[in-house]
Order: C-alpha cells, then sequence, then structure tokens
C-alpha cells in the first residue's frame, strides 16, 4: 500500500486515540478533549451524510469566532465535504452570492447572525431541512445544531477522503469585483501546516489563541498547523476585538497572530491593566504593513515573545517569513522564502525576471499552494506561469534575497508617467510623529492622469492642516510621490476588511463622495 498524507479528520482521529483527555480545542467559554472533539466531529460528519450529503458537497458556514468552527471543519474533513466559510461582515447579498456560487448544499448559520442570511434567504438555493442552527432557540426552517448531533453517531464516517480531495472553499474578499472561491485541497493544507510549524518550532506544548476570524485564511491555517502538531486551540469567541480581554487570553497562550491594529489597541492599555505579559513565546505580525516603533513596543510589551512577520495569500499560503533575529536588520522587508518553497521570481511586464533591486510582479511556487479558482479557469490561468501563482503584488528583492512589497499592482499610482507605491508613500508619512495610521491611493487627475491623496488618522489630540503635513513630506518624498490631498479620518473610519487589510476602493469612495 503506498502511505498517505493524513487528513484533518484522520489527524483528530490519531490525537483522540494517543491523547484522549488532552484539551485539544477550547473558546472562551467551553473546552473539548481530543476524545470528544472526534466523537462530536464524527456526529456531525454523520449527520449532514443523513441529511443526504455525499462526498464533495460544500457546506456554507457564517458564524463570529467559536469552539464549533473546529467541529464543522473536522467533520466536513471527515465526511469528504468542502467547508466553504463566509466572512461575517458581508451582507445578506454577499453572502447568498457565495452560498449560490459555491453550490453549497447546505448552510450553517449561528444565531446571532440569522438577520443576515434571513434577508437574503429567498435568494439561496439550499432545500429547506438544510438549513442549520448553532444556538438560539428553535426556530422554523432551521435544523438545531445541537439535535442533530445528538441524533447521529459518533462512529467515523465511511467515507473513502483522500490527500487531493478539495477541503476548504476560501473566498476572497473581492476588493475588486466579486469574491472568488479559492480551492484548498487536504493535501494543500496537511503540507502548508507542516512547514508552519516547521518555521514556528510548533510543539505539542503550544497554545494558540486564534483571534483573527475563524472563516478567514489566517485563523483556518494556524488552527490547521496546530491540530497536525497536537497543540491547544483557543478560539477567540468574541464577534469583535475586545484588547483588555485579549490581553487576559495571552496570559495563558504561547502563539497568536494579530493584525498591527490589534497591537495598536493592546499598546493603548496601560501597564498596569494589561496582566501577565510573559507566557507567549511566539507572535506574528501580519496582513498590513507595519511600522519599526509599532515592532519595538510590541517586543516589550511581550518579553518573553519572539515576533514574527510574515507574507502570504488565501492562494499561495505562506509564500516568505520574517524571523525575530531578523526584525530590525531588514526592517520593512516580509523575509525569504517559507522553507519548502521554491525561489520567488519577480517579472516584468514581458515575462521576464527583473534584477534586484528593481519592481517587479511576484510570483510563488511551492506544495500547498491553491487548486485554482472555483469554476473560474479563465482567471485561474491568468493567476499562474506554470507552476508560479500570482496575486498581483509588486515587489522588489534585495542583495540578500529578502523581499520587500512595494504594493497590489491594481494599487500602483501612475502620476505624470512616474509610478508610484502607495506604500513607499505610507511609510514616508507614518514617520511623522503625530500621524497614528494613513493609507495612500490615487485618484483621477485631467493633468497628470492619476494624483496621489493620503487618508490620515493623528494621534489623539494632535491637530494638523493638509498643508503642514504635505510641507512636512518634502523633505522625505520626491516631488511626485508627495500627496496632493489629505483628509483625516479618525480610527474607526479607516475602511479595512477581516484581516486588517485597508480597502482603497472604498477610501476612493469616500473622497470622491466628499467631492461631490
Amino acid at each position: 500500500m503506498t502511505p498517505i498524507l493524513l487528513t484533518t479528520g484522520q489527524i483528530l482521529s490519531a490525537h483522540a486515540r494517543l491523547r484522549p483527555t488532552e484539551i485539544g480545542a477550547r473558546d472562551m467559554e467551553r473546552s473539548l478533549s481530543y476524545q470528544e472533539w472526534n466523537a462530536r466531529a464524527c456526529r456531525l460528519a454523520n449527520a449532514l451524510i443523513g441529511l443526504g450529503l455525499a462526498k464533495g458537497d460544500r457546506v456554507a458556514v457564517l458564524a463570529y469566532n467559536r469552539l464549533e468552527w473546529a467541529e464543522i471543519y473536522t467533520a466536513t474533513a471527515k465526511a469528504g465535504l468542502i467547508s466553504v466559510p463566509i466572512n461575517f461582515r458581508l451582507t445578506g447579498t454577499e453572502a447568498a452570492f457565495i452560498i449560490n456560487d459555491s453550490g453549497a448544499a447546505a448552510v450553517i448559520v449561528e444565531d446571532a447572525l440569522l438577520p443576515t442570511l434571513d434577508a437574503a434567504r429567498a435568494d439561496i438555493h439550499i432545500p429547506e431541512d438544510r438549513f442549520i442552527l448553532i444556538g438560539g432557540t428553535p426556530r422554523a426552517g432551521y435544523r438545531g445544531y445541537e439535535d442533530l448531533l445528538s441524533a447521529a453517531s459518533d462512529t467515523e464516517p465511511k467515507a473513502m477522503v483522500l490527500p487531493d480531495d478539495p477541503w476548504c472553499l476560501m473566498y476572497t474578499s473581492g476588493t475588486t469585483g466579486n469574491p472568488k472561491g479559492a480551492i484548498r485541497s487536504h493535501r494543500g493544507m496537511a503540507m502548508l501546516a507542516l512547514m508552519t510549524d516547521i518555521e514556528f518550532h510548533l510543539h505539542r506544548q503550544d497554545d494558540a489563541l486564534l483571534v483573527m476570524p475563524m472563516c478567514h485564511a489566517n485563523s483556518l491555517n494556524f488552527f490547521t498547523a496546530f491540530l497536525y502538531c497536537g497543540g491547544r486551540i483557543t478560539i477567540f469567541s468574541r464577534p469583535s476585538f475586545d484588547p483588555e480581554l485579549c490581553l487576559k487570553a495571552l496570559g495563558q497562550a504561547t502563539f497568536s497572530s494579530l493584525v498591527p491594529t490589534h497591537y495598536a489597541m493592546m499598546l493603548d492599555i496601560p501597564s498596569g491593566k494589561r496582566g501577565n505579559t510573559t507566557n507567549v513565546e511566539k507572535l506574528l505580525i501580519s496582513s498590513a504593513p507595519s511600522f519599526a516603533e509599532t515592532k519595538r513596543r510590541i517586543m516589550e510589551m511581550f518579553p518573553n515573545s519572539g515576533l514574527f512577520e510574515l507574507y502570504g495569500s488565501t492562494e499561495s499560503g505562506w509564500v516568505t517569513m520574517l524571523h525575530p533575529h531578523e526584525q530590525f536588520d531588514h526592517l520593512g522587508t516580509v523575509g525569504r522564502e517559507v522553507v519548502g518553497s521554491a525561489p520567488i521570481r519577480l517579472l516584468d511586464d514581458n515575462g521576464q525576471d527583473v534584477p534586484d533591486g528593481e519592481a517587479g510582479e511576484l510570483f510563488s511556487c511551492n506544495p500547498y499552494q491553491f487548486d485554482g479558482y472555483w469554476n473560474l479557469p479563465e482567471k485561474t490561468a491568468e493567476a499562474m506561469r506554470g507552476p508560479y501563482l500570482s496575486v498581483g503584488d509588486v515587489a522588489m528583492r534585495d542583495e540578500q534575497g529578502f523581499i520587500r512589497l512595494l504594493d497590489r499592482k491594481k494599487n500602483m499610482i501612475i502620476s505624470g508617467g512616474e509610478n508610484v507605491y502607495p506604500s513607499e508613500v505610507e511609510q514616508a508619512l507614518i514617520k511623522h510623529p503625530d500621524v497614528r495610521d494613513v493609507a495612500v491611493f490615487g485618484i483621477e487627475d485631467p493633468k497628470w492622469g492619476e494624483r496621489v491623496v493620503a487618508a490620515v488618522v493623528l494621534d489623539n489630540g494632535a491637530t494638523h492642516t493638509a498643508e503642514t503635513l504635505i510641507d512636512w513630506s518634502r523633505g522625505h518624498l520626491a516631488g511626485f510621490k508627495r500627496p496632493r490631498e489629505i483628509i483625516f479620518l479618525a480610527p474607526d473610519q479607516m475602511p479595512r476588511n477581516a484581516t486588517g487589510k485597508i480597502l482603497h476602493r472604498t477610501l476612493r469612495e469616500i473622497f470622491n463622495k466628499g467631492r461631490s
């Protein structure tokens, strides 16, 4: 028999057999041993099969962070089904698009998000008996999640699940047009988990606090990595980020992945209210640009932790990683290729490799990248150059091989024939002592083609005019890179997606609306 790579469903079974009483997954209120977790995952898998779902069918999930995500992801893996996580911040119409585009055969929804689903239920093409409700009181038109589990068997499902079968359909954030479903196989996710375990030196004694939405690739990737190594998974079960509660939870965790905004909110908490910050051993900052001063303050707040930074995408998984010992020697970079990856290629518009120090579109190649976009072969073909994948980011490589992200190719501003990368302008403006956050975008200009505009969030109590900041930038930016206009926003007005990435398209809309 040819040895095969174990799927997540099979890995969970192994831990349940070898370490039955060890805590495997928990949220802020409940916990499950590996044995209990496996039994509930089997029950859910068998219940879904009992509803008529067959291998390859899709199961859409709309829920805040909660323990049931651990059961759902492993149950679909055991049954050969495909999880379709939906961002809980979407509207009913947006959620219905993903459900219908994926051809979901069932949907699982949390009671708090029923208004979102009910708003578009008439447009969702799923049989009436396959709407499943987590929590709340019994409701007409929905099957109770716990009722399904209690009536099902906890024996292992008989489905034949192979490593190359799809496991998850991860819809991208859709900053331009409708979101696309990235197909992630069991093999790809297993390989990503093992590479993550190697890079972060994860082990069974580690406890991951998963704060990012469980519907997003970041938390799914670390969920899988900690499941494979047999660590403990703690899901931050709150609908929104609570910095004080997060700090309290980190008192028992050894790892977490957070975005710069999360760290900034925790750093605003007085040191006397932060509790125990010495237990954490590994922290990741990702999904948005981070600055040197922020990194220094994070390391001061968590004195026993190494700080990692990485670059990746839903489609590619991890591409590069910057390790703790590299943080201040290679500021502004996202590290070098993750272990197991082929060398990154940076290509010009003619598909030719550019020399070090020049900008090119980033193409990565690794053993865990996605298997294509769901029902979009032409989009898949556009993203690929042979085995190499691009999601449209522009970067450059220095002489030591470290990668510096410049921007999304689609965000690049062309002003007077010169290329302006918003991230470069942002890095300059954030150095101003009164600037807390900044995002740069381009708008049409009859003379220059596009002009540079900056959206700025000032520190509490600071006051500035657009003219004073533009004048300050003269010593930091070439003339064609300097913003021509600046708009000031409150911290909660800076538009971001679920991972903390700034939505440049939304900023353009805000700017244009303000001028109309």
